[in-house]
């Protein structure tokens, strides 16, 4: 019978298998092996009934507005849930019970506000968690803490003004790599929350192009970032920007326009988790170095050797370095002579123990931020003085040849009106051709010549074949009556 449906073998086949597997494919959507997809079908609820057999379930670009409790109950094997570009507003408490298999939960692109301590509780094993592009503007402090098989969050592109950083710490997201907080609204950020993330998930943390006030602590801590290279930096530079003074109008790229922190402390310190092997600074800059320790106690003693061989303990050398009695060094306005390799020893001397560490410094020449303006100013200035030269020569030049008494000649010729080939630099005419074996005059300073139709030495000179007033080449024969970059007439 199977055979003989050719074409419809599949379907009846696939139909069988459902029914043994405890449920059938919905009206309008595709079943296909453990997959059930019901994508744009316009839904305003879910189905009753669903395959149990059912892994991977997509209900995306439909009209879904809420879910109730145990909607997905008779679906123990459920894998993969999305649920994107609905009209989600809620979850009811129980949504997903029976469910504590699902390790990838797509609800972005929904109309969720508050992400609810219970929405998530019963998904112990949850790795995949997509929540961007809601209207979510709190998540409240213990919405993530049970999910202790989460490695990625996406919560970019909301409301969102704070963050609970204390709920995800390393001994309860032992797994946790990124967490996308990027596009939100945050002001300002609890950077000892921060800093207790372990390293995996700080390299991870994106927090660009959110509201955040400029502040040098902020500052600190993304320079710490990028010195490390984390992607969440790196790869993101031109979108993190801070706003001067909290006004949104005074946005600016603190990656870039750093002369807004030049007053900035830089510290290396257990902020941002680990002791930072290596610091960036500025000259002029104070910084700080802290020596980190595991030893305690009010019995140690600290000391600094610096990249010159100077032994530094407390109060320093009053110079350019100072020294704390806690073993912080500070470097008193930074020179380029002062980096190097910093290294402190703490020493317990009641139990005869002690620890090194090394900090590399590099102090930096501060780029000025004004430099392409003082460029294009600098280009401005240089046309303004050209355009006084060209109006200094054309109008404070002494008379011109038309309104000086022209001496009496012999014999009236054109030769003494006033010539085309007149200097543009010299007040004085320029001399002209009298007459065969007659002397130009020796005050002639040429710039360039134009041709001029009349008789030289007897012959007609060459420019005469064109009558365009461009710059004609001096020949080098008899032709030729002066020399472009000479006073001396030459005559043949």
């Amino acid at each position: 019978m199977i055979c003989a449906q050719g074409v419809a073998a599949p379907l009846v086949l696939s139909s069988l298998l459902l029914q043994l597997a405890g449920g059938s494919c919905p009206s309008g959507c595709l079943c296909a092996s453990d997959i059930l997809s019901c994508g744009s079908q316009g839904l305003e609820q879910l189905p009753a009934e669903m395959p149990a057999s059912t892994a991977t379930l997509d209900f995306s670009h439909n009209r879904l507005v809420r879910l109730e409790e145990g909607d997905f109950s008779g679906l123990p094997r459920l894998d993969t849930l999305r649920l994107a570009h609905n009209r989600l507003t809620r979850l009811s408490p129980g949504s997903f019970r029976n469910s504590s298999g699902l390790r990838h939960l797509d609800l972005s692109s929904n109309e969720l506000h508050v992400v609810e301590q219970h929405y998530f509780q019963e998904l112990l094993g949850l790795e995949e968690l997509l929540l961007f592009n809601n209207r979510i503007t709190r998540v409240e402090s213990k919405a993530l803490s049970g999910l202790s098989n989460l490695r990625r969050a996406y919560l970019s592109h909301n409301r969102l003004t704070d963050f609970p950083f204390f709920s995800i710490q390393e001994h309860s997201h032992p797994f946790l790599s990124t967490l996308d907080l990027s596009s939100n609204r945050m002001p300002k950020l609890p950077l000892e929350d921060i800093a207790a993330l372990p390293a995996s998930v700080q390299s991870g943390l994106f927090l660009h192009n959110n509201t955040l006030i400029c502040e040098c602590s902020m500052y600190s801590m993304f320079r710490h970032w990028e010195q490390r290279g984390y992607g969440s930096v790196k790869d993101y530079r031109e979108e993190h920007t801070c706003l001067v003074y909290g006004e949104r109008r005074a946005s600016v790229r603190f990656f870039q326009h750093t002369r807004f922190f030049e007053n900035c402390t830089l510290r290396v310190q257990s902020l941002l988790g680990e002791p930072a092997a290596s610091l960036l600074a500025y000259e002029g800059d104070s910084v700080f170095l802290d020596c980190q320790t595991s030893l305690r106690g009010p019995q140690l003693t600290y000391l600094w050797v610096s990249p010159h061989q100077e032994y530094v303990a407390p109060p320093g050398n009053n110079v350019t370095l100072r020294m704390f009695p806690n073993g912080t060094l500070e470097i008193q306005a930074a020179k380029t002579e002062d980096s190097g390799v910093y290294l402190c020893m703490a020493v317990d001397r009641q139990q005869m123990r002690n620890e090194t560490r090394e900090v590399n410094v590099t102090v930096a020449v501060h780029r000025s931020e004004a430099e392409p303006f003082n460029t294009g100013f600098t280009t401005l200035l240089g046309c303004v003085v050209s355009l006084v030269l060209v109006l200094m020569y054309l109008y404070l030049t002494p008379c011109r040849c038309w309104c000086r008494k022209q001496p009496p000649a012999a014999t009236p010729s054109p030769a003494n009106e006033c010539s085309a080939q007149s200097s543009i630099l010299t007040p004085t005419p320029p001399a002209t051709t009298e007459g065969p074996g007659r002397k130009a005059s020796n005050n002639k300073h040429v710039v360039f010549l134009e041709p001029i139709k009349e008789v030289q030495n007897g012959r007609l000179r060459a420019a005469l074949a064109s009558d365009n007033p461009k710059l004609q080449h001096l020949r080098g024969d008899t032709d030729s009556i002066t020399s472009v970059f000479s006073d001396t007439p030459i005559v043949p």
